[in-house]
């Protein structure tokens, strides 16, 4: 079968936003892809030369505890690791939720990606950077798009382009992000966000 097909053509008959650091690319119902069915990944870097992103929403069963303990205390519940993607995955990755009122650019470890978003430098020390932060998240693997690639994914109709939240990057873990963000979305998108990731299950 061409790749193509499992593309949702509904996303092609939508509006189409640009992608770019701080926004999310959300995977199209019925994307067969078994690395980004029923992902939602957060843009960290996008450019002519490629696209730099993390998922969202696959949790890792390894505590931060055991990796990474000096973070602990900023990290958001459920305090595991994040499965960013499949690319590098011994490469770790922080993304945090700056509290309100702070100015981002006063911070050397932070990276602006959108509204309190921020790439989070973990060479950092946790003291310098834990006053200033709501919550991170810490994500091992990244997701990785070169040149041209994700600009034809998208007109393919693979995926949705959508603003982030903080509540994103911190969701709980009951929640259903990649239905979420859909629900949130202008009609047609809030009702498929109930489909299934498994068809044998609808």
């Amino acid at each position: 079968m061409p790749e193509y097909f499992y593309a949702d053509r509904l996303f092609n008959a939508l509006e189409r936003a640009e992608p770019e650091a701080g926004s999310l690319l959300v995977a199209a119902p019925g994307m067969l892809s078994p690395e980004f069915a029923r992902t939602v990944v957060l843009v960290l870097e996008h450019s002519a030369d490629g696209t730099l992103g993390i998922i969202l929403n696959r949790r890792s069963e390894t505590a931060v505890h055991n990796v990474l303990p000096e973070w602990l205390p900023l990290v958001a519940r459920p305090q595991a690791l994040y499965l960013g993607g499949p690319v590098g995955p011994q490469a770790g990755v922080a993304v945090g939720v700056t509290r309100n009122g702070v100015a981002i650019e006063e911070y050397p470890q932070f990276t602006r990606l959108a509204n309190r978003l921020v790439h989070l430098d973990l060479h950092a020390h946790p003291l310098e950077v834990g006053d200033a932060l709501e919550g991170v998240r810490i994500f091992v693997g990244t997701s990785q798009w070169e040149g041209g690639q994700l600009d034809e994914e998208i007109a393919r109709g693979d995926w949705f382009v959508a603003p982030a939240l903080p509540s994103d990057v911190v969701a709980p873990a009951g929640a259903d992000l990649w239905s979420d963000v859909m629900r949130r979305q202008a009609m047609p998108l809030p009702l498929f966000s109930t489909f299934p990731a498994d068809l044998d299950d609808n």
